[in-house]
């Protein structure tokens, strides 16, 4: 240790003679810099500073910047809005290179940080500070730190999330695109509902940061980015390594750990993995299992080429209570936490290996693509009309698939910078998606375990190959965007059932135009106009079971932003928007029944308001306001509601943090009332809800107190208006049946950092 030491001693004496030598020679160097992200792209406005006197450089549209007379053993500080400073020691002279790459991580911590103007017009700075502010504790949280996304479960905790946004009950994922590192979440043409995203395969103890974009605006996602799509970020690195455990009511129990495994300049890799279980608050216990598994490793191969490569797995397993009618809970029957048909359930599982390359080719352009495998199995089980059809065996379904996913994508950047206040930047990238799916099949089932009747048995094969441009200028405050992407989907079914059937191919296209203008008013007020075409697909079983049905293989979205994002004050955030979109007809397969439902043409209009404060460094306040009109545009007036759509939607939340350790989040989420039918006859109730979480941390250890439903309410998460019969009626009943909401319980967490 002593001889270390006194290496790094030696080391620090003779940078310091050979800088005095230069000094006294009258030599001195200049440092023909880039600034970069994590993505290799430049930052602007960044400032570098010559430690130790008043010299400085501000890096233009590309990153780059100039500083002359520096010495070896200089010091030199760079920094910027929303990244950490970093400090660069000039210990050899492979700093004086043209072009030397010094890189810059985000940091959002604090809204004065944050920076209102610049080229983009998402909303992504909320996100970020949402995410690095709030402990997120599950991947059910990280959705929800999407402004306006709400997330209900109905079918035991396995299964993946109902999804609310901008007027839409998307189901589990139909109108949002969702993505990690870009490979897709969403599954297309599923066994239960078209862009099923089970997000479960996510730990978000090694999520980074969020990107998202409202309505069909980003030219680099496609299908199923119509109402939005959301990317998420993970991390190159630990901070720290950590093991963390839970324990709560209704046997709550988890364990998480993340270990770094190797950490220098130029290699970041870390392993991680959890196991959680809960019976939940059901009285017929969920008996819900899951682990996970990932790992990532970060490699820069030289200053212009890295590489990152990871790898993630899990497994669950589940019994659900599934939706209750409510006349069982008013006559008795049951309790608002029991269930009809206690036998629903499933398991899944997702092993996920993907890999990304980034090549800097030259100071105004770079290369990045990303690929990746995953393979997938599904099985459900559930029960929503209970003795409708079968008096005597009951209604249970099953759903199964296996697939796997291939994918990849290649975007090349150039950015031109004439002057100062004018660049240009061109943006063209491609790739596929191909879904091999096997024994895709619904099936009648009895207690999970008697086969009463196959229904649909087949395989799907689904390719899309897309290819997109985009130019940006930027001329002093305003930027002016316009881009156009091409998707080509390839449908081929083959009904293992029928054998006089015989596979089915369907082939179709869309352009997708986006268009957007920016204008950064002032240096604290920014307003944009967005307008762009989106698309989801429908499901390859239902376009190649009828011809009449073809011609909306890939039906259009259009929508319009108008919005701004004001720095009302330096601790204050403004973001709002008023929106439109236009949905064409299209065929809804509805995986439940395996049949066809047609919806026509669908607008939706409405607006968004979210206010970020934070008053002093403790305290932080946050809340987000959505409201939407939603209505099929064939139907008479009075008969064009949609059903389940949410008209007002909130949520927020109340941070602090104490220097002394000690933080707090008191939060709460409301959805107003809803039509549950086409004339609203029907409502599907709303919900007020209050979540409340207490902690400590000293050094590297913190212990956090989470409380859900603080004031114990009751609410039902997902209700539906459905046809059911009970075993002892004679007739059926139409009326909303519910899965309800969390009541009061707690849990408490314990973590070690090393």
């Amino acid at each position: 240790m002593k001889n270390h030491y006194l290496f790094l001693s030696e080391r620090k004496w003779l940078v310091l003679l050979v800088s005095i030598l230069f000094s006294f020679s009258g030599f001195s160097h200049g440092i023909n810099g880039i600034v970069i992200d994590q993505e290799s792209q430049g930052i602007q406005h960044a400032k570098v500073t010559l430690i130790g006197s008043a010299k400085y450089s501000m890096t233009n549209g590309l990153g780059e910047f100039v500083l002359t007379d520096v010495h070896l053993g200089d010091s030199i500080l760079i920094e910027s809005q929303g990244y950490q400073k970093r400090t660069f020691l000039i210990d050899n002279e492979s700093y004086f290179e043209k072009n030397v790459l010094f890189q810059l991580f985000e940091n959002s911590t604090e809204l004065s940080e944050v920076k209102v103007t610049g080229n983009r017009t998402t909303l992504t700075q909320s996100a970020n500070i949402n995410l690095t502010l709030q402990p997120v504790r599950s991947s059910q949280e990280l959705l929800t730190l999407v402004p306006g996304l709400f997330v209900a479960q109905h079918a035991g905790g396995g299964k993946a999330e109902q999804l609310f946004l901008r007027g839409f009950d998307i189901d589990h994922g139909t109108d949002v695109a969702f993505s990690l590192d870009g490979m897709p979440v969403n599954m297309v043409s599923h066994a239960h509902g078209q862009g099923y995203a089970d997000f479960h395969f996510v730990m978000p103890e090694v999520i980074d940061k969020i990107n998202f974009e409202k309505g069909p605006y980003d030219v680099t996602k496609g299908d199923l980015a119509t109402a939005g799509s959301v990317d998420f970020q993970t991390k190159e690195q630990l901070t720290k390594s950590f093991v963390s455990g839970e324990y709560g009511m209704f046997n709550h129990k988890k364990i998480t750990a993340g270990v770094k495994v190797l950490e220098n300049q130029r290699n970041n890799a870390y392993l991680a993995a959890d196991y959680f279980q809960t019976d939940n608050y059901f009285e017929s216990p969920q008996d819900f299992k899951r682990i996970n598994f990932y790992g990532k490793y970060t490699g820069v191969i030289s200053p212009n080429f890295k590489i990152t490569v990871s790898a993630s797995t899990f497994q669950s397993s589940w019994n659900a209570s599934g939706q209750i009618p409510e006349r069982a809970v008013a006559n008795g029957m049951i309790s608002r936490f029991g269930a009809i048909d206690n036998t629903e359930g499933g398991n899944t599982s997702r092993t996920n290996i993907q890999l990304g390359v980034i090549q800097k080719i030259n100071a105004s352009s770079s290369l990045k693509s990303d690929f990746f495998v995953s393979m997938y199995d599904f099985s459900l089980f559930s029960n929503f009309t209970f003795f409708l059809e079968d008096s005597i065996n009951g209604d249970q379904i099953h759903q199964y698939e296996s697939r796997k996913i291939y994918g990849g994508k290649t975007e090349y950047k150039k950015t031109i910078s004439w002057k100062e206040n004018t660049t240009f930047s061109f943006t063209g990238g491609g790739g596929f998606r191909y879904d091999d799916i096997n024994n895709i099949g619904l099936a009648q089932t009895t207690g999970r375990t008697q086969l009463r009747n196959q229904i649909q048995l087949g395989d799907i094969n689904e390719t899309n190959l897309f290819g997109y441009v985009s130019g940006k200028l930027e001329v002093n405050r305003i930027v002016l965007s316009a881009a156009l992407r091409a998707d080509n989907v390839t449908f081929y079914y083959n009904d293992l059932k029928d054998t006089v059937y015989q596979p089915k191919s369907l082939s179709q296209a869309v352009l997708l135009p986006k268009l957007s203008l920016l204008y950064n008013a002032t240096d604290n007020v920014q307003l944009y106009l967005k307008s762009g075409i989106g698309y989801h697909s429908n499901d390859a079983r239902v376009l190649l079971s009828s011809d009449n049905l073809k011609k909306k293989a890939l039906p259009l979205a259009l929508g319009t932003d108008l919005g701004t994002t004001w720095k009302i004050t330096k601790n204050l955030l403004f973001n709002g928007a008023l929106w439109y979109l236009l949905s064409e007809q299209e065929f809804v397969y509805v995986g439940d029944a395996g049949v066809v439902e047609p919806s026509g043409r669908s607008q939706r209009l409405g607006f968004d308001a979210g206010l970020t404060f934070q008053p002093t460094k403790w305290l932080f306040l946050y809340s987000n306001l959505n409201y939407s009109h939603a209505r099929s545009v064939a139907e008479p007036k009075g008969q064009n509601y949609i059903p389940l759509a949410p008209v007002f939607t909130s949520d927020g939340k109340m941070q602090l943090n104490f220097k002394k350790g000690i933080f707090a989040t008191l939060s709460y989420r409301y959805m107003g009332d809803r039509a549950a039918n086409e004339d609203r006859s029907v409502l599907a109730k709303g919900y007020f809800v209050n979540d409340f979480t207490l902690g400590y941390q000293h050094k590297s250890f913190v212990i956090t107190g989470i409380v859900n439903n603080l004031f114990n309410v009751d609410w039902n998460e997902t209700q539906f208006l459905t046809e059911s019969r009970l075993k002892d009626e004679s007739q059926p009943v139409s009326e909303i049946h519910f899965t309800p909401g969390t009541p009061f319980s707690c849990r408490l967490q314990v973590k070690f950092m090393f």
